[in-house]
């Protein structure tokens, strides 16, 4: 199987220890992961805003540098539910009909890392080893477009070590929504103080999720509440294995991220 890693763009520009988590995690898996230096970004920020003329050469692009693969995998199910649902809208407005014919090509085989995981795989104990108290937050792609369900928590729960404990009302959004945060600044900073007060009755050490953006809007409010609870992606929890685990320490998301989002707006 060739398989092809879609890093984002947040990933590539900030938190490449994501993406690099990501191989590791597949190649202890046995899959053999390729990264194509073609791509760039999956038109998302285009489409959202309403630039669907601008993301035809976006998308383009993207089916071109990850064609002949047999799966495209990446660690956000924001970015996986761009590729699976508004690739094709943005190729049917462009009138090609080869367009339409490669994003209906590639889009099926993508898939967020959690997906690929158990769906592809078969896999829900991926021989992961983190001794911290951790709580989960559903992203809202990934739960609301893709529906990827229990599948993280499955693999979570598989974790050794782990002390996973409910993330109250897991299910509401963390207000980032890419410019929705810059748009609607006010609302986008109480949904994320709502998500934020809930991660600190966790208790735990640490918050988990499929997505580094969330992760960056939640974590900003963590670290200057001085919380004490550090932020990290999905991915570097499964790929950390006894001896090697990572450590919920180092810069947080959200200390890393803090120039993006300062005076409190994440």
């Amino acid at each position: 199987m060739r398989v092809a890693l879609q890093v984002t763009c947040v990933n590539d520009a900030m938190f490449p220890d994501t993406g690099k988590a990501v191989v590791r995690l597949l190649r202890r898996l046995g899959v053999d992961v390729e990264f194509p230096r073609a791509q760039t970004c999956c038109a998302q920020p285009m489409v959202n805003t309403g630039y669907f003329d601008e993301a035809v050469p976006v998308v383009r692009n993207f089916v071109d540098a990850f064609a002949g693969y047999d799966a495209v995998v990446t660690p956000s199910g924001s970015c996986a539910g761009s590729v699976r649902h508004q690739h094709a809208l943005v190729a049917e407005r462009s009138g090609d009909a080869g367009l339409r014919a490669a994003v209906a090509e590639t889009s099926p085989r993508t898939y967020e890392l959690t997906e690929f995981i158990v769906d592809v795989l078969g896999v829900t104990d991926v021989g992961a080893y983190f001794p911290h108290r951790v709580t989960y937050h559903p992203t809202c792609h990934s739960l609301r477009m893709l529906g990827v369900g229990e599948r993280p928590r499955r693999l979570l729960e598989a974790v050794r070590g782990i002390q996973l404990v409910d993330l109250p009302q897991a299910e509401e959004c963390c207000g980032f929504g890419g410019t929705f945060a810059l748009k609607n600044a006010d609302t986008s900073v109480a949904m994320g103080a709502d998500k934020a007060r809930h991660v600190r009755d966790t208790g735990a050490e640490v918050l988990v999720a499929g997505d580094n953006s969330c992760l960056m809007h939640i974590g900003g409010m963590l670290s200057r509440q001085r919380a004490g609870v550090r932020v990290m992606h999905l991915a570097e929890i499964l790929a950390s294995t006894e001896g090697t685990e990572a450590e919920p320490g180092g810069p947080a998301v959200g200390e890393r991220a803090e120039s993006a989002t300062k005076g409190g707006r994440g």
